[in-house]
């Protein structure tokens, strides 16, 4: 079904696969599609270390308030570049009154007076609205949000942090070491029943947890990408971000250039494929004939089985479910039991869902109303809610009479929103199953909140698969079991519709536009650049994944997301409510020593004293922060303030064995938190403190060992941060990148 190749190859025009040697890797690395995109977007000289610049930006309205924010205060002047604001995540998050409409209006203002492009509420999601409007073959696209993957329409697509789009409204640059490209060679054609969710999760199962993608390009060739349609392909490709790859690109053909002409814009095709004999540094092969129905068990998308395999044995992996679901739910609160779903022999489910950017879409539907036709979901039974991806698509479901079929079933179909896929709508009762064709199923991103006792469970499976399960009576179900005659729709695309309801103000800023700014923006705190001398608080060890969910919740916290102050409250509130309380108490003991207020904490002034007179310094040469130590941290989506929130709470560096993510990585680095790297993180314990002297030549000197004392043990660990470009030291010396550009540096 799949196989990994973790070796550099030549893959030839026809195929075959040939193992060269080093020596040929430079020449023959610019033959592929993505060297060929990232050379036409770089400025700078070299093509190993690359400085790029985006065709077009995105954010979504839980991140743009803070991105416009801080462009605001860097000094902006004017969009560069087309920015798209889409209102696709906050919409339905009643939480605080008017507080998301006020950012709504705050994000129509900004885009009058700085000349952008302001998508309304319910109009779509904002990877389905880049893919009908902005995607095309040759360019780079560049979003807040993880799952910013537009591959399949040739376009290089990177989900980042906000500080990485704040750079590009600066007319800055993306700096990145040039990744390594990884061929995905498809063959075959897929089973009847078998969608693109299934081939996506078994990819991601198979690449994940070794890292084999990580922060690599993958590239999709092979004769099997002709038996896939767009549609099919982007529900691949939109989920590579669970495999951990940076970016995404397809091979182009006739029927890319149908879709493109389809939504008008047809001159922006072009084909594209690898020239001969490129070089990748290594190859995933699958056999889409072989794929099964799959699913992702909680609490990863990486937990990947088959349904026949899960069907086999469900009471094992529903009990391995309860025990991890205990785990994060803690020992304080009644035990999470999901047992009951266990009905002679067979699996229930309480709620299915089918939603957004990778369950959404028109095909996936479309083959739900085959599935369920003729069939009547009680008013007891499991829940079904759809969620299309955009307005179009909706429009056509209804054209077609697809919708009724659905809703004649007993489906509700909802706005065009990511509100499942993040957990701030259809949240499950406690003890409940959900089936998902969304991208993510970590722990609380249905919307429960174990750290108030409250825990349910969300599967990820394919749109297919979860009708046949609901159409089963809620059984889990694998759709290649069924006998289905599907439908071949041929989809209609009104082209003027976004003409007429997307605001499109590009290339026509007016600065004497007033922003309106509701009661809930905030602006962000001052920050400061560090002192000679880190002593740093450890208020947090984590020997599982800390993800940015961990670090930034969703659900209500969603709604506090332009209130920088208020949202690091939630900082760690499902995984450790002890968290912000404890860095509060750090940041508390900066304030006094900045203020040169007497420090009231005995130990801490007995630790400042000693640590001065060792080192023959002042307070003043000192900066007190916080530090968050863990095995992994920054798996998840690219919300940057799962490092802001940090800052905010006096965080001053994140201490792990890895970063999951280059994007988690940056959030750091833009947010003035220092990212380092410590195999032997066994020897940190909560509550100890640590002494990193020497900033500015530690930061001058990025990538080379840095001594952390552990004070009180007598002992020293080496750490790393590992290389950083000059803007990045310049970065970390100020404090952050707010800073950086407001120093002029």
């Amino acid at each position: 079904m799949i196989r990994l190749i973790d070796k550099g190859i030549f893959l030839t025009p026809e195929g075959k696969i040939i193992y060269p040697g080093e020596q040929w890797k430079r020449e023959y690395a610019q033959h592929t599609m993505a060297y060929q995109v990232m050379k036409a977007h770089n400025q700078g000289k070299s093509m190993e270390k690359l400085q790029l610049k985006f065709d077009a930006l995105v954010s979504p309205d839980n991140n743009y308030v803070s991105i416009l924010q801080t462009a605001s205060a860097s000094g902006i002047k004017e969009f560069p570049v087309p920015y798209v604001l889409s209102n696709c995540h906050n919409t339905l998050c009643a939480v605080g009154g008017t507080i998301n409409e006020d950012d709504h209006v705050f994000g129509l203002d900004n885009v009058k007076k700085y000349g952008g492009i302001f998508l309304p509420p319910y109009k779509a999601v904002l990877h389905q609205y880049m893919r009908e409007m902005m995607a095309g073959c040759g360019k780079m696209i560049l979003g807040s949000d993880s799952h910013t993957r537009y591959g399949v329409l040739g376009t290089l697509a990177i989900g980042e942090g906000g500080g990485e789009i704040v750079k590009q409204l600066l007319s800055q640059t993306y700096d990145i070491p040039r990744p390594p490209v990884i061929a995905v060679k498809l063959i075959g054609k897929p089973r009847p029943g078998v969608g693109p969710m299934d081939v996506a999760l078994t990819l991601i199962g198979a690449t994940f947890k070794n890292g084999f993608n990580k922060n690599k390009i993958l590239e999709f060739v092979g004769e099997g990408i002709s038996n896939l349609t767009v549609e099919y392909r982007m529900g691949i490709d939109v989920m590579t971000t669970e495999s951990g790859a940076l970016s995404s690109i397809w091979c182009t053909d006739e029927k890319v250039q149908d879709y493109l002409s389809l939504h008008g814009r047809g001159d922006q095709y072009r084909e594209m494929k690898p020239k001969a004999d490129a070089y990748y540094d290594g190859l995933i092969e699958i056999d889409l004939s072989k794929v099964e129905c799959m699913m992702a068990l909680p609490y990863h998308p990486s937990n990947v089985l088959s349904i026949h395999e899960f069907n086999k044995n469900p009471q094992k992996y529903l009990e391995e479910v309860e025990e991890a679901g205990q785990k994060i739910k803690g020992e304080d609160h009644p035990p999470f039991a999901l047992m009951s779903k266990l009905q002679q022999g067979k699996v229930h489910v309480d709620q299915a869902l089918v939603s957004g950017c990778s369950g959404g879409l028109f095909e996936n539907i479309a083959a739900m109303a085959d599935i369920l036709k003729g069939t009547v979901l009680g008013g007891d039974a499991s829940a079904l809610g759809i969620n299309p991806a955009s307005q179009p698509i909706f429009s056509e479901l209804a054209r077609q009479g697809i919708m009724s079929e659905l809703i004649s079933a007993g489906a509700t179909i909802r706005p065009c929103i990511c509100g499942p896929c993040f957990g701030v709508t259809d949240v499950p009762a406690d003890n409940q199953l959900s089936i998902r064709h969304v991208t993510r199923n970590y722990p609380n991103r249905e919307g429960s909140k174990p750290g108030k006792g409250q825990m349910a469970a969300a599967i990820l499976m394919d749109a297919r698969s979860i009708a046949a399960t609901v159409g089963n009576k809620g059984y889990i179900t694998p759709a290649s079991d069924l006998q289905i005659e599907y439908s071949h729709y041929e989809y209609h695309y009104d082209t003027n519709y976004y003409k007429g309801q997307v605001y499109d103000n590009f290339n026509k800023a007016d600065r004497d536009v007033q922003v309106r700014k509701g009661p809930n923006i905030e602006d962000w705190p001052n920050f400061y650049p560090p002192n000679q001398h880190l002593i740093l608080k450890v208020v947090g060890v984590y020997r599982d994944s800390v993800t940015t969910d961990d670090l930034s919740p969703s659900g209500d916290a969603v709604a506090y997301r332009s209130n920088p102050t208020k949202l690091a409250t939630f900082t760690m509130r499902n995984k450790d409510t002890g968290y912000v309380p404890r860095s509060k108490a750090v940041l508390q003991q900066e304030i006094s020593r900045r203020e040169k207020q007497p420090i009231q904490d005995e130990k801490w002034k007995d630790i400042l004293e000693k640590v001065c007179t060792n080192l023959g310094c002042s307070l003043e040469d000192m900066t007190i922060g916080s530090v968050l130590v863990g095995n992994q941290i920054g798996d998840g989506s690219s919300r940057e303030q799962a490092a802001s929130s940090q800052k905010i709470l006096g965080g001053v560096a994140n201490i792990a064995r890895e970063f999951a993510t280059k994007r988690y990585r940056s959030n750091l680095i833009n947010w003035g938190l220092f990212p380092i790297i410590l195999e032997d993180i066994e020897e940190i314990q909560e509550g100890e403190v640590l002494l990193i002297r020497n900033i500015p030549q530690i930061i001058e000197q990025a990538g080379q060992p840095i001594p952390i004392e552990i004070l009180g043990k007598d002992k020293i660990v080496l750490g790393n941060m590992g290389e950083m470009t000059q803007d990045e030291k310049g970065i970390l010396s100020s404090g952050c990148l707010i800073n950086y550009n407001r120093m002029g540096v």
